[in-house]
């Protein structure tokens, strides 16, 4: 199986006539509103609107959606996570969810979470010789050493090896990163899902000389942005540390905060002489990230990397971790700037650099935002639609021919 996906449109039938049916397991599919769970909505409306397949949604919910989402959800048993509370961990795949899941009669199981749930339903999927697909999201591997448990990355990575390998095919979100599965799994067994940018929600008409002064910034201030969930796996602390590294260098910066999360108070405490201006939604988040002049990523936990294509679409310089979700997105020197991962120093350089030379900085800006036209999510979903289907053929044929 080819490991580009086909962008051809799919009708959505299932070999017997009927609309395929997927049932996809999320580990917090509305819970939480990051760039997994958009992803994930969009793949559900599309499957629904443009492929004119059935999905069933299997996850934990939350007494308060954190967005509306899309699609039917069926919730699992769950928990909140201590002093995350945003996060709900499933408890498994229930008696319940199992009645649900048999009537519902899925062609495709694809797991999205390597969660308990995710792993219970990807052994019954297989027992029921229903194909699995498996996409990931998150580098889970790299959390432990954000919270002082590095002793855990490698029972961690042993488990991921095991539930990536037990599913008939995986989606990968960047070259890099499947061309790794693919040394592992073997390249029939895996496929590239990209993402895409809504180039009317970023834009760089989206940047607002008034939207500046009324946070304080001067016209001809450099304005580095963080945008994200402030959580400490995100590189908060070397967000943190190089911004320090600047002003000591008398780079009188004020950096722009978008988003919120747990380490806030934690971050406000850090840098003084921060604009936060919390979670942001719909013209108001597309409006700050093209306000800002330059992104500083420094998380390596991404799978594919958001932020930086959407503040690439805004017409933004970016300086990001040089990570495969990453350098997949940014030619370095081209269309943003690479540094070594961790290395606080190396941010502010390069910071420095776009700040001493704006005419590059100019440069990088406009490259990147006609970078992003390339990523269009229709095209990128259909190719989901399309491997689901050649699968369920596949599925059917190896079934018909076990009858035999």
């Amino acid at each position: 199986m080819k490991h580009d996906l086909e962008s051809s449109r799919v009708a959505g039938r299932s070999p017997a006539g009927r609309p395929l049916r997927i049932a996809l397991f999320s580990g917090n599919y509305d819970c939480v509103r990051d760039g997994a769970n958009r992803a994930l909505n969009r793949l559900v409306a599309y499957l629904l609107d443009r492929a004119g397949m059935a999905v069933r949604i299997y996850s934990p919910t939350a007494p308060t959606k954190a967005f509306e989402s899309i699609g039917d959800i069926v919730s699992v048993r769950s928990a909140s996570i201590p002093g995350r509370p945003e996060y709900r961990l499933a408890l498994g795949f229930t008696g319940a969810a199992r009645a649900d899941l048999e009537a519902f009669a899925p062609d495709i199981v694809h797991l999205s979470a390597p969660d308990i749930l995710g792993r219970q339903a990807q052994k019954y999927a297989r027992a029921a010789g229903i194909p699995v697909v498996a996409s990931l999201h998150t580098r889970f591997e790299t959390y432990p050493e954000y919270y002082h448990l590095g002793f855990l990355r490698r029972p961690m990575e042993a488990y991921l090896r095991r539930f990536y390998g037990d599913a008939d095919h995986i989606l990968l979100p960047t070259p890099p990163i499947l061309d790794e599965f693919a040394a592992l799994y073997g390249r029939d067994n895996v496929s590239i899902w990209s993402r895409g940018v809504d180039r009317t929600a970023f834009h760089p008409a989206l940047r607002s000389d008034a939207f500046r002064a009324r946070l304080g910034y001067a016209p001809g201030d450099v304005v580095p942005l963080f945008f994200g969930r402030l959580v400490l796996e995100k590189g908060l602390g070397v967000f943190a540390d190089a911004i320090e590294a600047l002003r000591a260098r008398g780079y009188n910066v004020r950096p722009m905060i978008v988003g919120e999360g747990p380490a806030r108070d934690w971050l406000a405490r850090r840098l003084p002489n921060v604009a936060f201006l919390g979670h942001l939604a719909g013209a108001d988040l597309g409006c700050a990230v093209a306000s800002a002049d330059i992104l500083v990523n420094p998380s390596v936990t991404e799978a594919f990397g958001n932020v930086n294509l959407e503040a690439m679409a805004s017409g933004i310089g970016v300086v990001s971790a040089d990570v495969p979700s990453a350098s997949s997105l940014i030619v370095h020197g081209g269309t943003g700037l690479l540094v070594p991962p961790h290395d606080a120093a190396a941010y502010a350089d390069a910071i420095a650099q776009l700040i001493d030379e704006p005419a590059q900085l100019a440069v990088l800006r406009r490259a990147a935002a006609a970078a992003a036209d390339r990523y269009c999510w229709d095209d990128i979903l259909a190719g989901v639609a399309a491997l689901y289907g050649r699968l369920a053929g596949t599925a059917t044929v190896a079934a018909l021919a076990r009858v035999a």
